[in-house]
């Protein structure tokens, strides 16, 4: 698999000497993507999965040398250690120990290569310090989809139109992949096994299989109670999203389910990638952040894979109903904007028009997207957005080609993952 995060890592060994910490869900490839990079980069690798390694924390408890512990590093892998040529890979790490000390290899003169791997990034707040790169890793994006079925050129033709804002040649092409990537989604097995051609009933097993690994993540929750909790959090997703307002209804988990009785859950599930918050604006001004609504808010599931599992769709239920597939697209367009490093926000009306996410640029500039309803003869929602806020990079979202219609980007919805030219 061709992940963008090794474009990342090779930035990373030619410009910073600090060892790096890669966070990211289980199963989005953290440890593939790390060990090929090691493979075509160095002479040799040190692997040390940290869970199975009692004796390893031992030895960075009691080692403060960061030379003595390379020589006993090398003498537990059975592996010799070269400055600049090897690569360390610490896999599962959780223990605040091992952190501490691999900080001491973070300085300028450090001539280590080391990478921890963690998919808990709620220890992050106890891990941070200068003396560590940190990089988060996502499942795989339609434009990662597309190199991994061969399509490469067809990036080249969507970058294009989308940089011109000019028609692109293969519009039908590259909506019937991306329809498949609806339903396929982006954890690396199950794009290996579409590539493959393996029948989709296998595939939606495997999803399944994927969905149950990261309900299990819930038992590291801070207490006992909210391991159900989140389970029964992950479980609501597909018919909170399914309703005409997607606003996240507490209601909807059980009868009589209170904010309070979630709140913890939904933290811990959203501060480690297996959902994603986009709070309602009470204004839109910036910072965006400062106007955003605690109490309303909308929760996608990190992959729209999953959420097709959830549905429980089929092919023929997906491609008929306009209203499903709509959820499915809203909920990849919030993912794909995480990834590009947007926080998500929504705007609703008093009269309900909403406008599906609001984004805030590096720049400062606000910027509205709504996805288009083909449902609707008219789309009101960003006209009237429009006509209240000064915006000036309006865009719709559409399963239609490139154009500009009343200073009004439309943009295709496989196009998303240009957005971060913004």
């Amino acid at each position: 698999m061709e992940r963008k995060i090794y474009n990342d890592l090779l930035k990373w060994k030619k410009t910073i000497k600090k060892p790096l910490l890669l966070y990211g869900p289980k199963q989005v490839g953290k440890t593939f993507s790390v060990l090929d990079f090691g493979k075509r980069n160095y002479k040799n690798i040190v692997y040390l999965n940290t869970e199975n390694y009692k004796d390893f924390i031992d030895i960075l408890k009691r080692e403060k040398s960061p030379e003595r512990l390379i020589l006993k590093l090398s003498v537990l892998s059975g592996e010799t250690i070269l400055k600049e040529d090897t690569l360390i890979i610490l896999d599962n790490v959780c223990d605040i120990n091992i952190v501490k000390t691999i900080k001491l290899f973070g300085t300028e003169e450090n001539p280590y290569s080391i990478i921890m791997i963690t998919s808990r990034k709620d220890n992050l707040a106890k891990f941070k310090g200068e003396e560590l790169t940190f990089k988060a890793m996502y499942p795989i994006d339609f434009e990662e989809f597309l190199v991994n079925t061969d399509k490469k050129q067809l990036i080249a033709f969507i970058k294009d139109s989308y940089l011109n804002n000019t028609p692109m040649p293969f519009h039908q092409v590259a909506l019937d992949l991306y329809n498949d990537y609806l339903t396929t989604g982006g954890y690396p097995e199950v794009v290996d096994n579409y590539i493959k051609g393996v029948d989709s009933n296998q595939i939606d097993a495997i999803k399944q299989k994927i969905l149950d690994v990261i309900k299990q993540e819930t038992i590291y929750s801070n207490s006992l109670i909210d391991i159900q909790r989140g389970i029964d959090v992950i479980n609501s997703l597909a018919c909170q999203l399914l309703k005409d307002n997607k606003k996240f209804q507490y209601g909807n988990i059980k009868k009589g389910s209170r904010s309070k009785d979630y709140e913890a859950c939904i933290n811990f599930l959203g501060i480690n990638g297996i959902i994603h918050r986009s709070f309602k604006l009470l204004d839109v001004k910036s910072p965006l952040s400062s106007f955003k609504d605690k109490e309303s808010f909308k929760l996608y599931p990190n992959d729209v894979g999953l959420l097709y599992n959830m549905m429980h769709l089929n092919k023929i239920k997906f491609m008929s109903d306009d209203s499903i597939r709509r959820t499915l697209m809203e909920t990849d367009v919030a993912n794909t904007l995480i990834n590009l490093g947007y926080s998500l926000y929504y705007y609703q009306s008093e009269g309900k028009t909403e406008i599906n996410f609001v984004i805030q640029n590096r720049m400062g500039e606000i910027i509205p997207i709504e996805i288009l309803n083909m449902n609707l003869s008219k789309a009101k929602a960003l006209s009237l957005f429009m006509s209240k806020f000064k915006v000036s990079t309006p865009i719709r979202i559409t399963e239609d080609n490139f154009s500009k219609k009343k200073n009004v980007r439309y943009i295709p919805v496989y196009a998303t993952f240009c957005l971060k030219d913004l």
